[in-house]
């Protein structure tokens, strides 16, 4: 398994990538689920899903959530599911493993293991320590040890037997922020994490920002491995 690969891959909507899965009619856990934005996506083929989220400042605005009926948001994280064992077809974690304390990431791939019917499928995508975004994000919120355990417990879910590997994809991820004021409040401003810069560097990680401004804004591509398991 190859925690970053040289070729990054294509530039694309992750809808690409975890759309080649068996969505359709499929009961489906996911596990951080952040403002809901993939949710609402696969919705749209999913029998049902269960959205899980630990941050409840984030949940409470997912329970306001009105039109998508065959969703049902709840509290709860990976390392600790409150489903019966072989519940869903599907788990997926969309740039959330790595949010997993580090020490309970083993207990997590017990239970995703646990809640999967026998075949189904777990699907982990997360962020690539490299490029431009990165090296912001890092100023303030340095994830480089967290991203490699993320990877490591990964791989001991296979090399213990609890999952086998079906595939790996890298790709690169779009993102867009119209000034500094869009990305203080989608990436700094973030409930799940308590990012308190002091006003020097808050002004340093403005400087690197603004060199990737343009005439529309500011682009990124951000760097995403996908790890496809299935329950052995």
């Amino acid at each position: 398994m190859l925690f970053f690969s040289p070729d990054s891959g294509p530039v694309c909507d992750e809808r690409e990538i975890f759309g080649k899965l068996p969505l359709k009619g499929a009961r489906i856990l996911e596990l951080g689920c952040g403002k809901a934005e993939k949710t609402r996506i696969v919705a749209q083929q999913a029998a049902s899903i269960l959205a899980l989220e630990v941050d409840e400042i984030q949940l409470a605005k997912n329970r306001e959530i009105a039109d998508l009926p065959n969703v049902r948001f709840d509290h709860g994280g990976a390392q600790e599911i409150p489903e019966e064992d072989g519940s869903f077809d599907i788990v997926m974690m969309f740039k959330s493993l790595h949010h997993v304390p580090i020490e309970l990431m083993d207990e997590a791939f017990r239970e995703i293991h646990r809640v999967l019917k026998p075949g189904g499928y777990a699907y982990i995508s997360e962020p690539i320590y490299k490029g431009d975004f990165n090296e912001i994000l890092r100023l303030f919120h340095d994830e480089k040890i967290v991203r490699e355990a993320a990877f490591e417990a990964v791989k001991r879910s296979v090399s213990r037997g609890l999952f086998g590997l079906v595939r790996q994809e890298f790709f690169m991820s779009p993102m867009h922020f119209e000034n500094f004021a869009d990305f203080e409040k989608k990436i700094i401003g973030v409930t799940h994490t308590d990012h308190r810069l002091s006003p020097e560097l808050l002004q340093e990680v403005r400087a690197k920002f603004e060199k990737h401004m343009g005439a529309n804004g500011a682009e990124f591509s951000m760097p995403i491995r996908v790890d496809l398991l299935r329950k052995a």
